[in-house]
């Protein structure tokens, strides 16, 4: 049997149609034994949860998509570095006993129109604490990926329905992908290490 399982799987994409501003939510609950839930549990897995996002992004693109980082930036590049797709901000990190949060601000790229750049929008995993069964000895945890106020350049330039066919579809697929993998605990080594010991 496999230490841990995904479940109910959910989209959830909705568009401002005052703003243009997309908002993006995929879902997931993965079932985990209990004990490693406790040692999962940490700021420095969830920045291990971060880094296996971009991760296997870099994977399931067969390496044409690509994270570089500096201390104040993450960039989303294809192929090379001038084709930035995405910048974002630096992550930030919240975390409690029931709930822990990573977010990216974005900041600018070739994906996101003029009135999307300056951080207002943001690509976050949040994943929450949920009752499990106390005689399984497993629990859950709610994993949320949502990308929130993103205005897309190819919406703006194109179409709309162009991005809705596209761009869209391409994200709820691998944002997906990304929940089912999560089944493994594998999570990759931070290349930061903010919260390493």
């Amino acid at each position: 049997m496999r230490a841990a399982s995904v479940a109910n799987l959910r989209d959830d994409t909705t568009e401002d149609r005052e703003t243009g501003a997309v908002r993006s939510v995929q879902t997931a609950d993965l079932s985990l034994p209990e004990a490693t839930m406790r040692q999962l549990w940490s700021p420095m897995h969830l920045e291990q949860l971060a880094r296996t996002y971009w991760r296997f992004l870099t994977r399931v693109t067969l390496g044409l998509v690509r994270v570089r980082y500096t201390e104040t930036k993450r960039f989303v590049i294809l192929i090379a570095w001038p084709l930035k797709l995405l910048t974002f901000m630096a992550p930030e990190y919240e975390m409690d006993a029931e709930h822990g949060l990573v977010r990216w601000r974005i900041q600018s790229g070739l994906l996101v129109s003029r009135r999307g750049h300056g951080g207002h929008g943001h690509l976050q995993i949040r994943v929450s604490r949920r009752p499990g069964s106390p005689a399984s000895g497993r629990v859950c945890v709610h994993v949320e990926v949502e990308v929130a106020n993103f205005h897309p350049a190819i919406a703006t330039g194109i179409s709309r329905r162009i991005y809705n066919i596209t761009q869209s579809k391409i994200h709820v697929f691998v944002t997906h992908g990304f929940l089912r993998s999560l089944a493994r605990l594998d999570l990759a080594q931070s290349k930061v290490g903010r919260f390493t010991p």
